[in-house]
């Protein structure tokens, strides 16, 4: 590596010419970059006591080391984004100069249209690409080029470019051109030469501080991919496959969604979810791991690219077949990003052949039940993530559908599916109103074995009972003496809310007038207000008979997987062992001691009590208490229950001081807290630190 110090406009005159390479990203500079850049500049220009203004770093690469005056064109490895932009800048001040008199351009201190043309953004004696300093990739080059002979825009040209090249005309007209002129012939760079042969690009691209826009992770995978390979292999692999990736997400979703896709694309390779920061890291030690099972870059690439496929068509709205598309929409609406690891999962076998539409429709429809579901029962959401990525570990993919209805039935605590209860009691009395879901709810509700899809979006919500805290005599009189009471506890409720396009001329007219006037309940084409022709007076009761029977359509609309008990039951995790097994508890054996078993059931009551989300599981040496997994495990012995809370001896609260720290023994059971239960008075103050451990397990599943 040699690295010198150097002025901008110096270093792009003597360089022959600059190349970005294929594998770099498209031009990204927002208004934000070149607002930032133009003020340096103008400060520089306008301060005498500032001889020079740093900008950043220029690195390239070439065979060996080599100066600027060589005529081998120079690979850009970082600092394009600041080379293309000071060439947007000179040609806008070369195309505004062109407009000022002749003998008022040499004036500005050797600054002139011809020489920022032909020292910066030509080589006069060329032709062809080599006619031009800078040659960008893709849609750019043709923009750039465009600009530069002030020739019409090409059909496919770049936003970016266009719009920065006009930003600057703009600022050109409202600045003092001498001070222009001044602060970017103060600009400094330093220039940096890497040899292939001795320096490794990637690791010094990777560490590079420089000023600009921050590379996504995208850009980094795409730029370690490609920058150890060979010209041809970079063109083939680049436009084979990234390049058709970048086309199907589009610029803006590229930008926005592609770091997310490829976090989805490890978890489903890996097992493992990465952090969005550490996308890039986590690719790489994939891709390595990949080589050396001798799988090569094509292979990788082209796996990404399969993937990239599946992911554009169920969150990018391209999937081809209507009612897939139906499907993945709602989920895309619903925001479970985190469901794309096992959904890319299921598409590819859906692509294999291994799934039909039927199965992939079904799998969906459950996973966006689910999703919902415990929204509205106000479940957490934190260990999603973590509950989707290890669904796919317990398909049996001969009975593919079956095993995932299982899987999600017997998701256990906070991970559960909300049964039919749960979530129809939750759905008639929660604000829906203020839902971040409220258009989500009312098309689905809506739109409910519709063929013809109603906009949702056309119409808006409409209180039946008014929202006014100052109801009409005749509202408090149709709600009854208790009318306060009613409003605050029912006004959001899906019992109370409907649609209409007539909100205004509702306003707070009675019932009555609502559902007889013109367009009101009776001539609503709306499904939701079908309940409300024949009813004769809006009061509590009409209210939660109205949710009720809303509530019910809901169960069909979002419907929880079922399995006949036979079925399900072979999902279950088995135990070779039982209570007889036990020398203990069990009469069957000669140690059987009466105060023992005594003491193990009241104890066993007891916890099984503390939540319904709480099993037992009989292993070889003790019994195990799980919810998310064990809390407390229970060894039998002559005289006494010995207990393990899966807890650290730090956070135990212990009055009496009857636990012991067994962190560092060896022993039966999980946890660092050793209790003794040899006394049934005991009892509660037992199931005190037993209540502990349990609520501590639940407090990290929430916090996951």
């Amino acid at each position: 590596m040699k690295a010198t110090e150097a002025k901008l406009l110096e270093f792009i005159k003597k360089s022959h010419q600059f190349v970005i390479p294929i594998y770099q990203r498209s031009y990204s500079w927002s208004e934000k970059e070149c607002r930032q850049l133009w003020r340096d500049i103008v400060r520089a220009g306008s301060d005498k006591n500032v001889n020079a203004h740093f900008i950043g770093s220029i690195v390239y690469i070439e065979k060996g080391i080599y100066q600027v005056t060589s005529q081998s064109p120079i690979l850009v490895i970082d600092g394009q984004q600041r080379l293309t932009t000071i060439s947007l800048l000179i040609a806008a001040l070369a195309d505004k100069l062109d407009c000022l008199p002749s003998g008022n351009q040499e004036n500005l201190e050797g600054f002139s249209p011809r020489k920022l043309r032909n020292y910066y953004l030509r080589n006069t004696e060329e032709e062809g690409e080599k006619h031009y300093k800078l040659i960008l990739s893709k849609t750019d080059k043709e923009s750039m080029i465009a600009i530069v002979d002030k020739t019409d825009k090409p059909r496919d040209h770049s936003h970016k470019i266009y719009k920065n090249y006009a930003l600057f005309r703009e600022w050109l007209e409202e600045e003092r051109l001498e001070v222009v002129c001044m602060g970017i012939a103060k600009l400094i760079v330093v220039d940096i030469a890497l040899s292939r042969d001795q320096d490794n690009p990637q690791l010094i691209f990777e560490s590079m501080n420089s000023t600009g826009k921050e590379l996504t992770q995208a850009d980094l995978i795409r730029n370690y991919i490609l920058m150890g390979l060979d010209i041809k292999q970079q063109t083939d692999l680049y436009e084979h496959f990234w390049r058709p990736m970048e086309i199907n997400f589009g610029q803006e979703a590229y930008t926005s969604e592609f770091d997310g896709f490829i976090r989805h694309y490890l978890t489903v390779k890996t097992g493992r979810i990465p952090r969005i920061s550490e996308v890039y890291e986590n690719f790489r030690k994939y891709a390595i791991s990949m080589q050396r099972k001798n799988i090569t870059m094509s292979v990788i690439v082209e796996d990404i690219r399969k993937f990239s496929k599946y992911f554009c068509n169920m969150a990018l709205k391209q999937e081809p077949d209507m009612d897939l598309q139906l499907a993945f929409n709602d989920i895309k609406e619903l925001r479970v990003d985190v469901a794309y690891p096992m959904f890319l999962e299921v598409y590819d076998d859906y692509a294999s052949g291994i799934l039909t539409k039927e199965d992939i429709i079904q799998i969906v429809r459950i996973v966006e039940a689910y999703v919902f579901r415990r929204h509205i029962c106000s479940i957490p959401t934190n260990s999603l993530n973590k509950t989707f990525a290890a669904c796919m570990k317990s398909v049996d993919r001969k009975r593919y559908v079956e095993s995932i209805k299982a899987h999600f039935i017997l998701l256990p605590s906070y991970r559960r599916f909300p049964d039919d209860i749960e979530f129809t009691s939750e759905l008639q009395t929660r604000d829906i109103y203020n839902n971040l879901r409220k258009s989500y709810w009312f098309k689905k509700i809506e739109n409910y074995k519709r063929k013809e899809q109603v906009q949702v979006g056309q119409y808006t919500i409409e209180h039946i009972m008014p929202q006014n805290p100052k109801l009409s005599d005749e509202w408090k009189e149709e709600i009854g003496s208790d009318w306060k009471r009613v409003q605050e506890t029912w006004l959001h409720t899906i019992g109370n809310l409907t649609l209409t396009g007539y909100n205004s001329e509702y306003s707070d007219k009675s019932f009555r007038i609502k559902r007889n006037m013109e367009n009101g309940f009776r001539d609503s084409p709306i499904k939701l207000n079908n309940s409300l022709r024949n009813v004769e007076k809006w009061n509590e009761n009409a209210i939660k008979e109205r949710a009720k029977k809303l509530s019910e359509i809901a169960l069909s609309v979002w419907e929880s997987p079922k399995l006949p008990d036979d079925v399900l039951a072979t999902y279950h995790s088995d135990s070779a062992y039982s209570l007889s097994n036990y020398r203990y508890l069990s009469p069957a054996n000669d140690s059987f001691v009466e105060k023992v078993r005594a003491l193990f059931d009241a104890l066993r009551k007891e916890i099984l009590a503390i939540d319904s989300v709480v099993t037992e599981e009989y292993l070889k040496q003790y019994i195990a208490f799980k919810a998310e997994t064990n809390f407390v495990d229970v060894v039998p012995q002559a005289e006494r229950l010995r207990l393990s809370l899966n807890m650290p001896f730090a956070e135990i609260n212990d009055p009496k001081q009857i636990c012991k720290d067994v962190g560092n023994i060896g022993k039966w059971g999980n946890g660092d807290v050793r209790v003794v239960f040899d006394d049934i008075k005991n009892l509660p103050y037992i199931l005190s630190l037993v209540r502990q451990s349990f609520e501590r397990q639940v407090k990290k599943s929430i916090e996951k």
